[in-house]
């Protein structure tokens, strides 16, 4: 009888499939001395401002890059960048896993290529909590807009930010104006009601809801339904018409409890088929009739006003926690800290103060 093999079990990692013959040593070697090659933020701007996606694609990567190295040349560009930004549109949009949010972010981004407007999407991943890793499956799912010249989906995980959006969302929004694009489009992890910190970030917020789901007796719920400036029945097809139509009633007459918005905008529930891209054209009308509105009245500057403010508190937050963190002392102390919670020595609460005193020194 033959002697087994080692290293046969389920696990065994085997050997990695070889370069092809067809790709040139010397071009591997060019391309992976390229990326070990320092960024410079005033090659990165230069990108930028031509309308380079590469250029963007390696500038959000800096930015959301934790290495010490890169958080000055990342301000660095972000400053730079600043003053080369466009009043771009924002838009937020959230819905529950399943609503369709990729398929109906295709097809509202075709909509404005086909006029000759530039579409930027920044789609955020839900983060693993075990393996922090995420799938980034966004350009796999928008076959057709990925392929559009005049459009660029950058997909980021979530990581520990809340609100559905990613750590640097807002600084990527900057970048995508920097590069020239008219319509920015902020696509959320998605999970339910919690996801509102895009709304303090775009100038219109849509909610993508399913009928027959349930969502209906949510209407009355405040939240994430009373930030929404419109609501979608997105799947409004086939057989499901009738259940669309009814579920857009029952939204709609959620929607007149809410209090007056201070925007002066009554928003509406809309019904679409993103996937037979039906109903699309309705809801950019009726995003330009809200944006129409809101400049005429003073409200759209306020609200950017608003989210400048909300920027500098979130940058300060930030700022403040990282020093913390990096703290020679801190790291010590915390280490220190967590074995003592361990052995039931101290309380979360003594540990804090603790932590904290001595940062203050």
């Amino acid at each position: 009888m033959a002697k087994a093999s080692k290293n046969t079990g389920a696990m065994h990692e085997m050997k990695g499939v070889p370069q092809p013959s067809s790709v040139s040593k010397s071009t591997a070697e060019k391309v992976k001395a390229r990326r070990k090659k320092a960024v410079k933020p005033e090659e990165l701007l230069e990108g930028l401002l031509s309308g380079n996606k590469s250029a963007l694609s390696r500038a959000i990567t800096l930015i959301e890059s934790t290495h010490p190295k890169h958080r000055k040349q990342a301000s660095e560009l972000l400053e730079k960048s600043l003053p080369h930004t466009r009043h771009a549109l924002r838009i937020g949009i959230t819905g529950v896993p399943g609503v369709g949010k990729s398929t109906f972010i295709e097809s509202f981004g075709k909509l404005y290529t086909n006029k000759g407007l530039n579409v930027a999407v920044l789609a955020v991943d839900p983060s693993s909590k075990l393996s922090k890793g995420s799938i980034l499956g966004d350009k796999t799912r928008m076959e057709e807009l990925v392929k559009d010249e005049r459009a660029f989906i950058r997909p980021s995980a979530s990581g520990s930010s809340l609100g559905g959006v990613a750590r640097k969302t807002r600084e990527a929004i900057i970048l995508c104006e920097a590069a020239g694009f008219d319509i920015i489009v902020i696509e959320t992890v998605g999970v339910g009601q919690s996801e509102t910190m895009v709304h303090s970030m775009t100038d219109f917020f849509l909610l993508l809801k399913l009928a027959g789901a349930g969502d209906e007796l949510q209407g009355i719920k405040r939240g994430i339904m009373e930030m929404a400036d419109a609501i979608v029945i997105n799947k409004a097809d086939g057989e499901n018409v009738k259940a669309a139509k009814l579920a857009k009633t029952e939204f709609n007459r959620a929607l007149h409890l809410f209090p007056e918005k201070e925007s002066g905008w009554t928003p509406i529930t809309l019904t679409c088929s993103a996937i037979a891209n039906e109903g699309i054209e309705d809801i950019a009308e009726l995003i330009s009739e809200y944006v129409e509105l809101t400049k005429e009245n003073g409200y759209f500057q306020q609200r950017r006003n608003e989210q400048n403010k909300f920027w500098l508190l979130q940058t300060i937050e930030s700022a403040l926690k990282n020093d913390f963190y990096e703290d020679p002392v801190i790291k010590k102390a915390l280490k220190e800290q967590l074995t003592a919670l361990d052995e039931n020595r101290t309380t979360p609460f003594e540990a804090a103060n603790h932590l904290l005193s001595l940062h203050q020194k």
